[in-house]
């Protein structure tokens, strides 16, 4: 469904943004999830005309400003979205012979094809295909699609990483050397704050939750280490970040103080 002709056509097409506003809405009232599909072999003939459609690079940039309009208009209700329809067949049926538009192929097939070449253009095609769909899904990954900004904590997934060591590689000995999380480092927290680190405490105990189950489940762990013991310096970090169960003041001499997460530990130990 393209919506977006650009200055070759005369723009935007509001009377279809209209119609698949009331096909999307009307899907949804009746229970249905609507799954788009961006292109499927529906070339506006205003491109074919100006450039050869995909035969061209040109269609690149033309395609990705008309996926992101849908994102735009239509992403609020439509959440699956596929780029191009069967483009191998699209490449081959409509540049090689098959009989699908625009008709293109090799004099020597004797097809009455409109021109073309079938040695070339079926992979000119497929590339700028390819390129295309990745220009889509660049603008849909960078501007609508909802995303962590960096690694989601799941602590389940350290007994599911540990389970499958033990089966994928027939029971080691396993050691866990770094299992930790860090905080910005804030200058203008007061010691008091920057001590009173409950989302480590609460990363750890899940974390060890799951570690003990995996262990009951029989996998063979001896040794977990927490990182880190100090804040200490990061490779591509510095000092920006702090992954100590004890503070370490940088400006007064490198002095130390136990954190919550370092008394939630020791009382672990104690425990364990």
């Amino acid at each position: 469904m393209w919506l977006y002709y650009g200055k070759l056509t005369g723009g935007v097409n509001k009377e279809g943004i209209k119609y698949y506003n009331n096909l999307i809405n009307e899907l949804l009232r009746n229970g249905l999830k609507p799954f788009v599909t961006l292109f499927h072999w529906d070339l506006p003939q205003a491109l074919e005309d100006k450039y050869g459609g995909f035969l061209s690079p040109h269609i690149i940039n033309h395609f990705q400003y008309y996926a992101k309009l849908c994102y735009k208009e239509f992403g609020d209700r439509v959440k699956h979205w596929i780029t191009l329809n069967e483009p191998w067949t699209y490449s081959i049926g409509g540049y090689a012979g098959a009989g699908f538009a625009p008709g293109r192929c090799s004099d020597w097939q004797n097809l009455n094809c409109t021109g073309g070449d079938s040695a070339t253009e079926p992979y000119l095609v497929a590339h700028h295909s390819l390129l295309s769909h990745a220009a889509a899904v660049k603008v849909y990954k960078d501007k609508y699609q909802a995303a962590s900004e960096w690694l989601y904590v799941y602590p389940r997934g350290i007994q599911d990483l540990l389970l499958y060591t033990k089966k994928k590689y027939d029971d080691p000995l396993i050691y866990v050397t770094e299992n930790g999380i860090d905080e910005y480092n804030d200058p203008k927290l007061s010691l008091e704050e920057a001590l009173n680190d409950t989302q480590r405490v609460d990363y750890y105990y899940s974390h060890l939750s799951y570690l003990q189950r995996a262990i009951k489940d029989g996998v063979n762990v001896k040794g977990y280490f927490a990182w880190s013991l100090l804040d200490n310096f990061e490779w591509s970090s510095g000092y920006t970040v702090r992954f100590g169960i004890n503070y370490v003041d940088y400006n007064d001499g490198q002095k130390r103080y136990p954190k919550v997460s370092a008394h939630w530990f020791k009382s672990f130990l104690k425990k364990y």
